[in-house]
């Protein structure tokens, strides 16, 4: 399948709809039971705060598939990402409250390829820091 959004229709710099993802203890619990990820350093604070990390911890998956929403949104199809890829630069950390974390992720069109594919560059935000490093999507469009 190919995306909704024309090749013609885009161009370089076109800037994704951003979006923000709530993240609580109970999303990575739910999160958890989905991919059978059960690390401790996604729901035990102690645990977490002994292996060197500042809190509970969002899974990397996770983060990821929260940022690729955008661009799947915006394409209309999500067989129409035809690569993706991450680096992990922070971990999303999570705490034990009513307001837990938010990735705020945004997206813009920063090449366009052959066989009406473009190149989209997000850029994934947790309290302020960046959490996925060279997160880059090829997308193929109508």
């Amino acid at each position: 399948m190919t995306a909704k959004i024309a090749y013609d229709d885009v161009e370089v710099g076109t800037e994704l709809p951003a979006q923000s993802f709530p993240v609580t203890r109970a999303t990575l619990v739910r999160y958890a039971g989905a991919s059978g990820d059960f690390n401790p350093i996604h729901w035990n604070e102690k645990f977490a705060r002994e292996v060197g990390l500042p809190d509970v911890i969002a899974h990397g998956m996770f983060t990821m598939a929260e940022a690729i929403r955008v661009v799947t949104d915006w394409a209309g199809d999500p067989a129409a990402v035809v690569e993706y890829g991450v680096r992990f630069t922070k971990p999303v950390v999570v705490p034990n409250d009513d307001e837990g974390a938010l990735i705020e992720v945004s997206a813009k069109v920063a090449a366009k390829l052959d066989d009406r594919r473009v190149r989209v560059d997000l850029t994934a935000m947790s309290g302020g820091q960046r959490v996925l490093g060279m997160s880059r999507a090829v997308v193929r469009l109508a």
